[in-house]
């Protein structure tokens, strides 16, 4: 673990005031209406945060770290490694997904809300956040967190979809559209769509509770904006073969991520189980018979980290990012990192997107990169 000095309560008073000041300030300062584009270099990186379990503050004491850091852990090093990987990773767009604040140890939800992503809000850097199960189990339901979240700034995030809210189950459903590079000829078209959903927290069947999954009015959305996408894709101008590449962010794992473990998963690790749904909503059958999406990110277990392919679709774990979190002592706390990049065409001038790879980034001394790899690779024409 990095950064383990002691700071202060004094020091932490100052940080307060700073992002309740960002979190406060006027409406200009709001992502919403940003379109957000592939950049010159043909790149879209994406930073993917699991489970802050953000609390209190300096107050809020680690889980699961080493003897010798105890005394000097706390939210704040979560502060410090989010801080940390922005500046080296400088990324397009990051992406919270769920346990952002661990409720039932939080005093104000609010102001945890604010401290947890005010790294993200520092930075100027689009970013959007789905809910975990944790979330919630502080002063705030879940759409009252959502309300409060799409108000911060630069974020991105919906309470809900507009064209759905009347019948869409959850809070913090969204899609982003990822438009081509400035000045080539796809910079007015989505050419990599990113899907945000809600899989909720607990439900019960008979007499057993089970963590929640993705529904179906949600899945029918997904669907149909998939499918409006792709129609979009291969409208005029510039018409493209079959469906822009898609990525799907959300917080609890579905069933199907029981088909792997350290020793299949293409990279990675399994160190716990899969906290899935006790019964199988069919998301991941929607989402292969669909197509689109080339792999999905989730949280929740924290000592997981893998990827796995499975019926052309990758299932992948964001690994444990929050102190205040469960983890493994010894076990650095880390981040996954996504990057799309463009194909060149013989022009010069940059096309759909040729793939999709992904590392991850520990909280040690030197940032370290691990398991890079590529997730998906476009066929040739």
């Amino acid at each position: 673990m990095a950064n383990n000095k002691r700071t202060s309560m004094f020091d932490f008073s100052l940080f307060s005031m700073f992002f309740v000041s960002l979190c406060l300030a006027t409406v200009s300062t709001s992502a919403h209406g940003r379109k957000l584009s592939f950049s010159v270099n043909g790149q879209f990186k994406i930073l993917q945060v699991a489970d802050m379990h953000y609390a209190n503050g300096a107050t809020t004491r680690c889980q699961n770290v080493l003897p010798s850091q105890l005394a000097h852990c706390s939210d704040l090093n979560t502060t410090a490694f989010m801080s940390r990987v922005i500046a080296t990773e400088k990324p397009d767009l990051i992406v919270f997904t769920g346990d952002n604040i661990f409720g039932s140890d939080v005093k104000d939800a609010v102001k945890s809300l604010n401290a947890a992503f005010a790294p993200a809000i520092a930075s100027k850097i689009p970013w959007v956040a789905v809910l975990g199960n944790h979330d919630q189990e502080s002063t705030l339901t879940r759409q009252e967190l959502m309300k409060h979240i799409v108000k911060l700034p630069n974020t991105l995030s919906k309470v809900n979809p507009p064209e759905a809210a009347h019948y869409i189950d959850g809070f913090g459903n969204n899609n982003l559209q990822i438009h081509g590079a400035a000045e080539s000829s796809l910079h007015n078209k989505s050419v990599l769509n990113l899907y945000f959903l809600d899989s909720g927290d607990y439900f019960k069947v008979g007499n057993r509770k089970s963590y929640g999954l993705i529904k179906t009015s949600q899945q029918i959305w997904y669907n149909q904006t998939s499918k409006h996408l792709q129609r979009e894709y291969n409208e005029e101008p510039n018409p493209q073969q079959g469906a822009a590449p898609g990525l799907a962010y959300f917080h609890i794992p579905f069933p199907e991520f029981w088909s792997f473990d350290s020793e299949n998963a293409t990279k990675g690790v399994r160190q716990e189980e899969t906290g899935s749904a006790i019964i199988n909503s069919g998301f991941f059958t929607t989402l292969v018979a669909r197509g689109d999406v080339k792999s999905v990110f989730v949280g929740h277990d924290h000592l997981n980290d893998f990827c796995g392919e499975l019926k052309g679709l990758n299932l992948c774990y964001g690994g444990g990012f929050g102190y205040h979190a469960y983890g493994k002592a010894g076990w650095e706390r880390r981040a996954r990192v996504v990057v799309a990049d463009l194909n060149k065409k013989s022009t010069g001038s940059w096309g759909d997107v040729k793939s999709i790879r992904t590392w991850k980034r520990l909280d040690d001394q030197h940032l370290s990169v691990i398991d890079d790899q590529v997730l998906w690779k476009s066929s040739p024409n």
